[in-house]
């Protein structure tokens, strides 16, 4: 196994709030500051710790007897688009998908509280405000796009905020018009981003933390041949 060398830092440990995938769990989490010379080294670093971004910190779970919530990452060049996946791609092959610096809008944020609304009405950021959706997408010390996607005719269909990595690309949060059903906007989404780092030449497309007993997180095994970070390293993950 390739040991991760972390460089000397603060953490820091959250206090317990209840969990937002797991109903009657405690949610944990130890914290650190991208900062310094190099804050993209740093993320790079941590994140092949299993360490996620959030604006300019750094974290990952360290909850009290529980391990549910489990780094993932998709082998982008061994990826195989089944007959679903392709149906999907064709599905959208209307869509534009066009790169932007990562800097908030009123459009974007309108699809984001009507996503929110939809899908997490229960979660805790449907009460974010602009200013705190400018700071999600604005406050990043590291290589950061947001994509957005529209039709033919340029209505908004899909935004997702990304992190470039060394090795790959780093979804940190996606968005998309909840009534587009028949798209599958969300899978869309993940697979637009596998055929990116594919063109890139990079490995890995991160997915962020994969929780089986959640419905709203379970869905990241769908995408395979996949690796997961376990005690003894990262390893390939057999559904």
């Amino acid at each position: 196994m390739k040991r991760v060398e972390i460089p000397s830092r603060f953490f820091f440990s959250t206090p317990p709030t209840p969990c937002p995938y797991l109903p009657g769990k405690l949610e944990k989490k130890i914290v650190t500051l991208l900062a310094g010379k190099d804050p993209d080294d740093l993320h790079n670093t941590l994140s092949l710790a299993g360490f996620r971004r959030s604006q300019d910190l750094a974290y990952r779970p360290a909850c009290d007897d529980c391990n549910a919530c489990i780094p993932i990452r998709v082998l982008t060049d061994q990826f195989f688009f089944k007959k679903s996946f392709r149906r999907i791609l064709k599905a959208n092959a209307d869509l534009t998908a066009r790169e932007l610096p990562a800097l908030a809008t009123e459009e974007h944020f309108n699809l984001f509280q009507t996503y929110l609304k939809s899908r997490h009405s229960d979660g805790g950021m449907s009460d974010m405000h602009y200013a705190d959706y400018q700071a999600m997408v604005e406050d990043s010390p590291v290589s950061t796009q947001l994509t957005e996607f529209r039709n033919e005719s340029g209505q908004l269909a899909a935004v997702c905020l990304t992190d470039r990595m060394a090795d790959g690309l780093s979804l940190v949060y996606s968005f998309f018009d909840p009534t587009l059903t028949k798209r599958s906007l969300g899978t869309h989404l993940v697979l637009w981003h596998i055929q990116q780092a594919q063109r890139m030449g990079h490995p890995h497309v991160y997915l962020g933390y994969w929780i089986s007993e959640s419905p709203k997180m379970s869905y990241k095994t769908r995408f395979q041949p996949a690796e997961i970070l376990t005690k003894e390293g990262w390893r390939v993950y057999n559904s």
